[in-house]
């Protein structure tokens, strides 16, 4: 392809994805806030936040894995025309994500028994379980918004979750500081102020979602898809061969980050501390080219159901080149900001000093983190979801966690022993998915 054929994907992918750039920072926004104030209580509830996010983010991501199943196949009924569709896709998503839903949370509640015999400090462990408590059920309402998010964005309407998702965060804000410092007379719960403030503003983030879909007048066609009954085994299973995948994908990887606290833990609170601290940010990063594999999702899977392979290779290498540019910024604000961002979330000058260098890793993997999260999401819109997982497993599971507890523990390397193991990880990973994605859309395109 000449380079005209590239450049002129830019402007629709931006259009599309920005919104959802934005959208998904603001998800994410919810546990930066959360951590930046929490850690201004001290690095002990900081450390506690960090330990029970381990097993809180793992079944979140599925759940959010499982209702990206909603958004590809939207997306191609819409290429191709078909409405009826449409309806079903979102009522067999809605019925599964609910179902999805109950099932994590009730996950969450029986972990919570083992969680002293996980060698954290007591302390930590102490502040962790009735935090946890709160926050798991917040994953009720986010699988509801979700449900609605992405059938929007299936059908490349994505500005209105991004709307409500910055006012929720927002909302997330104000509430934490009522409820975690105790203000305008409200109770200080600390920590557990945090959760109860996520659970809120999640919840009106989910009503606002469903009721901006059922009312909306550029909805009305779809609005069967609300009633109850008639629901498709059939549509069913195959949602649940694209969603199960796909979040055993965030599983593998958010499985990966989780179990390299729980090493960070072994070190010290500090060690724990500081890579809170450095998820968080380095989630931040994440969650901007996480936007863009969204809307590689949708543009793929649009272009797939219009049987247009050329454009549909153009839009999605387009966006792997926009999520490199992206991720070389944030690279750069990693490693010249590495001693003032720690700053805004905790005054312990031993963890900004050990959250310093855990960035100049972070800042790294950044292109490797991008460019794998873009091509993901182009590969689920041809709806290839099985062997991206099973590429992930490996490079996390197999590769990048056990060389992270070699180089940190008998290397005696430490916290950044743990890092470069997952930049390993990561690296391996977006090789691997380039190269599965350009193979399989090719294949597309000799066979149209």
């Amino acid at each position: 392809m000449s380079l005209r054929k590239y450049t002129h994907h830019i402007r629709p992918n931006f259009l599309l994805a920005y919104p959802v750039m934005l959208s998904m920072l603001g998800q994410v926004m919810t546990g930066v806030a959360d951590s930046v104030m929490v850690g201004w209580t001290g690095a002990t509830p900081l450390a506690a936040s960090s330990f029970a996010n381990i097993f809180f983010s793992i079944p979140l991501f599925f759940g959010v894995g499982v209702s990206y199943a909603i958004t590809p196949l939207v997306a191609q009924a819409e290429g191709a025309n078909d409405q009826q569709k449409i309806i079903d896709t979102l009522k067999n998503g809605a019925l599964i994500n609910i179902i999805t839903a109950f099932v994590l949370v009730g996950l969450i509640f029986s972990v919570e028994p083992f969680m002293p015999a996980m060698g954290q400090p007591d302390e930590v462990v102490t502040l962790a379980i009735p935090y946890l408590s709160i926050i798991g059920v917040s994953i009720i309402p986010t699988m509801i918004f979700q449900t609605y998010r992405q059938f929007a964005e299936g059908l490349q309407r994505t500005r209105v979750a991004m709307i409500i998702v910055v006012g929720s965060n927002l909302l997330n804000i104000l509430l934490n500081y009522l409820l975690i410092f105790g203000a305008y007379g409200f109770p200080e719960l600390g920590l557990n102020g945090a959760g109860w403030a996520t659970l809120i503003s999640r919840t009106v983030m989910a009503l606002s979602m469903m009721l901006y879909i059922y009312y909306g007048k550029k909805y009305q066609p779809y609005h069967a898809s609300f009633s109850f009954g008639n629901y498709t085994r059939s549509l069913i299973s195959k949602m649940l061969h694209i969603g199960i995948p796909a979040g055993s994908q965030f599983i593998f990887e958010v499985g990966a980050f989780g179990l390299s606290a729980l090493m960070m833990g072994w070190i010290g609170t500090t060690a724990l501390a500081a890579h809170q601290i450095a998820i968080n940010l380095a989630t931040i990063s994440y969650m901007t080219t996480s936007g863009l594999g969204a809307a590689a999702t949708i543009r793929v899977g649009n272009f797939l159901g219009q049987g247009d392979i050329r454009n549909l290779r153009g839009a999605a290498f387009t966006m792997m080149g926009m999520a490199v540019v992206i991720m070389l910024a944030w690279a750069v604000l990693f490693i010249f900001g590495r001693y003032f961002l720690p700053t805004l979330y905790i005054d312990d000058q031993s963890v900004i000093e050990l959250t310093a260098t855990l960035l100049i890793t972070a800042a790294l993997f950044q292109l490797s983190d991008g460019i794998q999260v873009v091509t993901a999401g182009a590969l689920r819109g041809l709806q290839d979801v099985k062997i991206p997982s099973l590429l992930i497993f490996v490079a996390y599971w197999i590769i990048a966690l056990p060389l992270g507890y070699l180089f940190a523990f008998p290397l005696k390397m430490g916290a950044q022993g743990i890092w470069i193991g997952l930049f390993i990880g990561l690296t391996l990973t977006a090789t691997a998915m380039v190269i599965r994605f350009h193979r399989l859309s090719k294949k597309h395109q000799s066979e149209t």
